[in-house]
């Protein structure tokens, strides 16, 4: 550790990450980096094949490839951080990079905590009021709701990391975490930080207790509309994309209400790292895979993408054997 703090300057943190309490370190850095890799390219490949595929241009798949889009940018914001201090034995952040990393991780996980509630929204319209769902999600409401998520998570981002960043840090700079994330920095503030963690209490409020009210609200309708109807093929069809969506809710808001809600006695710094690997690492990499295995329009898509390109292929070395 004194190595780590010779290293960096005044105005530096340092990040004592994941690594140093293990007792395997590089297993775990195999895992995460195998993790990450098959991340990026789920998530590139459902936003690829969303994008060209014109039957995916639906407002569902469209949000998809919006969730698929912040898992991507979730996951690059701190996996390649973790293998360069891995690799190269310096764990210090700087003051500014903290702070970019800190505003990055509070607009997606802000982000996406509301584009959940919106996709649950499209499912209770699909599901509930079918007439009108050419009208209620039409492409402009659904840039609008898409916007508004956006814009929202970075005004939330904003004011907490402008907050945060102005407060004083003294004494120790060591963060246990394996990144800057609020509750980690509030343990450097000498000062008292009661006020403000009511605010960042009441910003939780907003970002997961609403969004999940709102879908505990629309799935509620669409189990009630389910048992009054007979359930043919589009209804199961239209089951098994919700029954999806219910377990990315599951896996992202029950992580993150474990960490931010549940009180400071239960829980301790490295039960923190835990579960911030699973909703960091782990969760945008297993959206991706919830949904295309679980739906069969997208993996109808794959499989015509990928007979193309087979067929593609075979074409050329036919002609290349000729000539």
């Amino acid at each position: 550790m004194e190595i780590w703090n010779n290293r960096t300057t005044g105005t530096d943190f340092v990040l004592l990450g994941l690594f140093h309490c293990i007792l395997i370190p590089k297993l775990l850095f195999t895992f995460i980096f195998l993790v990450f890799l098959v991340a990026l390219i789920v998530n590139i490949m459902m936003v690829i094949l969303i994008w060209l595929n014109s039957h995916l241009h639906t407002p569902m798949y469209f949000l998809l490839s919006q969730l698929s889009l912040m898992d991507l940018l979730y996951i690059s914001t701190f996996v390649p951080k973790i293998a360069i201090d891995f690799l190269s034995g310096r764990n210090n952040i700087s003051y500014t990079n903290c702070g970019i990393q800190l505003f990055l991780f509070m607009t997606l996980v802000g982000a996406e905590c509301l584009l959940l509630a919106v996709m649950a929204y499209d499912r209770y319209v699909a599901i509930c009021h079918p007439l009108h769902y050419s009208i209620l999600m039409c492409p402009t409401v659904c840039i609008f709701m898409v916007a508004g998520t956006w814009l929202g998570a970075l005004i939330n981002a904003f004011v907490h990391v402008v907050y945060v960043l102005n407060l004083p840090f003294c004494g120790s700079r060591e963060i246990h975490h394996f990144f800057c994330e609020i509750p980690a920095l509030l343990k450097l503030v000498c000062a008292d930080t009661s006020l403000y963690e009511n605010g960042l209490f009441i910003s939780g409020v907003i970002f997961l207790l609403f969004p999940i009210s709102a879908i505990v609200a629309s799935y509620g309708q669409i189990f009630s509309t389910v048992l009054r109807l007979e359930l043919n093929m589009g209804m199961r069809k239209a089951l098994s994309t919700c029954s999806s969506h219910m377990i990315v809710v599951i896996l992202f808001y029950g992580t993150a209400i474990i960490k931010y809600f549940l009180p400071k006695a239960y829980h301790t710094a490295e039960q923190d790292k835990v579960v911030s690997v699973f909703y960091t690492i782990l969760t945008p990499m297993l959206n991706p895979l919830i949904y295309s295995l679980r739906n069969k329009e997208m993996s109808g898509a794959l499989r015509k993408v990928l007979r193309r390109k087979i067929t593609k292929l075979i074409s050329i070395e036919n002609r290349r054997r000729k000539n």
